[in-house]
């Protein structure tokens, strides 16, 4: 059987598979704009959620480089904000494989549903990484610095305040041009949901009450930041991982750091472990494989790169639906 015919009929979104350059699988289904009936396409802007942190690290991961960052440094030395009971001597490291310890704003092991975060603090002033800071900032840690991993949103909104102190840019604007100009991602960026250019989706989410879809735009932050947001196409998602794994962001070195298991036990071997912004999986039949994730009231992503095959897959849905069932079809087909 082939990739396409194992798909679910009913997946809305988009999905494309290449393997060297050659591509496998291009499927667009299900509509960008549900009530006019304009459908998804191989254009279509997509959010990500999560997934953004991948390119955070990505950019963290450049300023180390080029010796503006270290992986030991803190956040006390990073950032002039008032840390109250947070540790300060955190460091970047421990940010970027999140063993950090720090508060997390939506903490995903006592939290269900990210939008219960706007019930007493509107979205609409989420526009900067600052804006998320009254969300964690006089909470206390939740363990000492590096005694575990646990995944932590907070911990890339202050590698994205780090970015903009070291180099006094908006996070995004450092992105665009260190990483989505050098890859070509033309259509990939942080857009606030209130200012959408062109060809971007909406996100829906469905109401078994009234038995309709409405929209997240009162779900999530109104411009992403460094816990993710950004807006991408499948095609642009390939064109960074190229250009990633090809040392044309990162040396070649610091590429094999990234998608190195760096914390995590692997207990739930679906999930695996973490890199810097990545997640990987034990292969045993070859390398390991690496994959980056977002999931949103009405947003789904997964991308993922099998060395061994050099195939690149992405795939991303506007209604929240199952893309990690999809992924697995797809590595029972073609691993």
């Amino acid at each position: 059987m082939g990739i396409e015919e194992m798909i679910d009929e009913g997946f809305r979104g988009n999905i494309y598979i290449v393997q060297n350059d050659r591509v496998l699988c291009e499927r667009e289904s299900g509509f960008a704009d549900l009530p006019n009936e304009i459908p998804n396409t191989l254009e279509t802007k997509f959010a990500s959620a999560s997934a953004g942190k991948v390119f955070v690290a990505a950019g963290i991961l450049q300023l180390i480089e080029q010796e503006r960052i270290k992986y030991d440094d803190t956040l006390g030395m990073l950032l002039d904000i008032p840390f109250h009971d947070i540790d300060r001597d955190v460091t970047v490291k421990q940010l970027l494989n999140h063993t950090s310890g720090v508060p997390d704003y939506f903490d995903e092991s006592v939290m269900d549903e990210y939008e219960e975060l706007w019930i007493d603090y509107p979205n609409y002033k989420i526009r900067h990484n600052s804006d998320l800071l009254p969300l964690f900032i006089n909470k206390p840690m939740m363990y000492p610095k590096g005694e575990k991993f646990q995944y932590n949103n907070s911990g890339y909104v202050l590698l994205a305040m780090m970015i903009e102190k070291v180099t006094g840019m908006y996070f995004d604007q450092y992105l665009k041009e260190n990483i989505f100009d050098r890859c070509g991602m033309k259509a990939t960026g942080y857009y606030e949901l209130d200012k959408l250019p062109a060809r971007c989706a909406n996100n829906y989410i469905f109401c078994p009450d009234t038995n309709e879809y409405r929209t997240n735009i009162f779900s999530v932050d109104a411009k992403g930041t460094g816990a993710g947001g950004a807006f991408i196409t499948v095609k642009d998602i390939v064109r960074f991982w190229t250009h990633l794994l090809g040392g044309k962001l990162i040396s070649k070195g610091l590429v094999s750091d990234m998608l190195r298991k760096q914390s995590g036990d692997g207990a739930d071997a679906e999930e695996g472990y973490y890199g810097y912004g990545v997640w990987i999986i034990d292969n045993p039949k070859g390398r390991d494989l690496a994959y980056f994730q977002g999931c949103d009231p009405g947003v789904s992503f997964i991308s993922e790169y099998n060395p061994d095959k050099d195939i690149i897959s992405v795939l991303v849905s506007n209604y929240g639906d199952n893309v990690w069932r999809e992924m697995r079809k797809i590595r029972e087909t073609l691993y």
